[in-house]
């Protein structure tokens, strides 16, 4: 997991940004925050190059940057932190995710494609454009999360939480719903088409379709209205 040191900004809250030692690697000294740190282009190379030159990235916290036209594919993150973070155009097939938070972060025009998510927070986060087509995405937190044309389909979505989020022309198309919740959320040309919705939440009383209910916000289930 990350280290948890707070910006050198006595007054700061905020998480400090990762450190490097002479060899490159990640270590626990204490830093200052994106807002605060002295040399903001050097810090955000470093972290650049770390990734770029590693597979398997374990405790980064790269809270707050940029990340652009840029190729995550085959990738191993575990415990990392990318809260905040602005992503676009980012391209990640066979990607893997374990126990990292992009809480609040922005994704525009990126996929996930074949990728393998587990324990992770996506939890007010925005999705334009973003594909998680054919993943395994597993007991994830993505409550409160804005959804514009993107896709989950084809996805394995058990036991993953989606409460009070926005979805916009967003598919979950042929996914495992099993356990997964869609409590509070509100839904625009939202297609389930070919899910196994009966095993889903769609309230706090359990899954409207198996108890016969009727659920309104212009959503396709197996090609009726809900």
């Amino acid at each position: 997991m990350f280290a948890q040191n707070k910006c050198l900004v006595h007054y700061c809250r905020n998480l400090s940004l990762s450190t490097f030692d002479e060899k490159g690697e990640i270590c626990d000294n204490k830093n200052y925050c994106l807002d605060h740190i002295p040399d903001p282009g050097k810090i955000k190379n470093d972290i650049y190059k770390y990734i770029d030159e590693h597979e398997k990235i374990v405790g980064l916290n790269a809270c707050g940057l940029i990340f652009q036209n840029l190729d995550f594919s085959n990738k191993k993150f575990f415990g990392c932190n990318f809260t905040h973070c602005t992503f676009i155009n980012v391209h990640s097939d066979k990607l893997l995710l374990k126990m990292c938070f992009f809480d609040f972060a922005i994704f525009n025009d990126c996929n996930f494609i074949h990728s393998n998510t587990l324990f992770t927070s996506f939890s007010g986060a925005t999705f334009t454009h973003t594909l998680f087509t054919s993943s395994d995405i597993i007991q994830n937190n993505f409550n409160g999360i804005k959804s514009f044309q993107s896709s989950f389909d084809d996805s394995d979505l058990f036991n993953s939480r989606f409460f009070s989020a926005s979805l916009v022309d967003t598919s979950f198309r042929n996914c495992n719903l099993k356990k997964t919740r869609f409590i509070d959320t509100k839904r625009t040309n939202v297609s389930f088409k070919m899910s196994n919705t009966r095993e889903a939440l769609f309230s706090r009383d359990g899954s409207l379709l198996s108890q016969g209910g009727i659920e309104f916000g212009n959503s396709i289930v197996d090609g009726a209205n809900l």
